[in-house]
């Protein structure tokens, strides 16, 4: 299990942040700590870019529906109702993939392992939704 983490992490980490040319702690991961501080570093920012994200698309539904206050704010709330209740859901997926770990550091890494990819995937798909005006 320890490999596959590791395994992940690394990938997820490469993929993630392919672009930075800063050196972060899953650079070089070798050790059980490593992995640990890797998968700390891939949530956090995993997370982080999630919440740019999300404010992106408030953003857009800001712009689109300029001069429109109302789809403003109901779109805005069901995307905030939208993005609590998928929270919860991805919390508790990961809880359930992470179910024969014990709590160590391999758990807590494995956890923020499946968070991160997670929150890179809602990412991905708030990014991607392209709104259109029905008037």
């Amino acid at each position: 299990m320890r490999t596959m983490v590791g395994l992940a992490l690394v990938l997820l980490a490469f993929g993630a942040h392919a672009e930075d040319d800063e050196s972060t702690p899953c650079d070089n991961v070798e050790t059980d700590q490593q992995t640990y501080e890797c998968a700390q570093y891939s949530r956090t920012t995993a997370e982080r870019e999630l919440s740019v994200a999300f404010d992106d698309l408030l953003q857009r539904i800001g712009e689109q529906y300029d001069g429109q206050p109302a789809k403003v704010a109901e779109l805005s709330k069901r995307l905030r109702d939208a993005e609590a209740i998928w929270k919860q859901l991805r919390d508790a997926d990961c809880k359930v993939e992470t179910f024969d770990e014990k709590p160590s550091k391999a758990f807590d890494a494995a956890l923020n392992t499946c968070i991160a990819q997670r929150s890179d995937d809602r990412s991905e798909y708030l990014q991607s939704l392209g709104l259109q005006n029905s008037d």
